[in-house]
């Protein structure tokens, strides 16, 4: 077992975790809660989806329902009055800074999560841990990251870990990709790709693209465009742990399965 603050001897170690660990967790989210869960483009053997799970809970105490919900409430009301999150309601400025208070107001709205957040997980792990206890797993990453950087490196460690998704997700995703960028569909809302080379956020700088076809578990549509979110399910599905139900090809869209929610 390695001993205390034994990740802290150099500085660039605080730093390669964060990196890491920030990437991983913005896959976790593209991949398990938007593309998985939310709209069904692809579904994760158990071997690949409770790690998910479980690093989530650790790393952001996360609901599923509750983000689901709130993604979902999001497509239906894109850019228009009862949108979570827009930045043409609320300010670009609000969304990047206050994106995770917009998105606990929407969650605790009457009927939200049964309307919204329907099919998500309610095994024994999500009801007694990950959902009922959602705030013990950031707890359990505090522990971890003090004894790994010590004291005053692993809390500022654990802080940057807390904000990562407010700002990447709920901020920036939400905000810069619905105000800056390019547009390859004409589509009702706002939505833009922030870049065409989608690697740091999973994938999700192709928030355009995502907005045109939304149960698609692909989010390149032109040849210039990568998402690393894409070759992780490729990987995945040649080892059998996961199972792409859609996947759009270019910039035509061909027929999606169904909504099953």
């Amino acid at each position: 077992m390695p001993g205390f603050a034994v990740l802290a001897q150099s500085w660039w170690m605080p730093v390669l975790f964060v990196v890491v660990a920030g990437h991983v967790t913005n896959v976790c989210v593209t991949l398990f809660l938007h593309r998985e869960q939310t709209h069904r483009g692809v579904v994760f053997s158990k071997v690949v989806s409770v790690p998910m799970r479980v690093w989530l809970w650790l790393s952001t105490s996360i609901v599923t329902k509750e983000w689901v919900a709130c993604h979902r409430k999001h497509h239906a009301f894109a850019d228009r009055e009862g949108d979570p999150h827009s930045p043409l309601v609320e300010g670009l400025r609000n969304i990047l800074l206050k994106g995770a208070f917009y998105y606990r107001t929407a969650v605790r709205q009457p009927g939200v999560l049964e309307k919204y957040g329907k099919g998500t997980p309610a095994d024994w792990l999500e009801r007694h841990l990950l959902d009922k206890r959602n705030w013990l797993g950031i707890l359990v990453m505090l522990a971890i990251d003090l004894y790994l950087f010590g004291l005053l490196v692993g809390a500022i460690v654990w802080g940057i870990q807390m904000i990562w998704i407010p700002f990447w997700a709920a901020g920036v995703i939400n905000g810069v990709g619905h105000a800056l960028g390019y547009r390859n569909h004409d589509t009702k809302d706002e939505s833009r790709n922030i870049s065409p080379i989608a690697i740091w956020l999973g994938g999700e700088e192709l928030h355009n693209n995502h907005h045109a076809d939304p149960h698609s578990a692909k989010f390149s549509h032109r040849g210039f465009e990568f998402d690393i979110g894409w070759l992780y399910i490729q990987l995945l599905r040649v080892v059998g742990l996961a199972q792409v139900r859609y996947a759009r090809t270019g910039l035509s869209p061909t027929t999606a399965p169904a909504a099953s929610d």
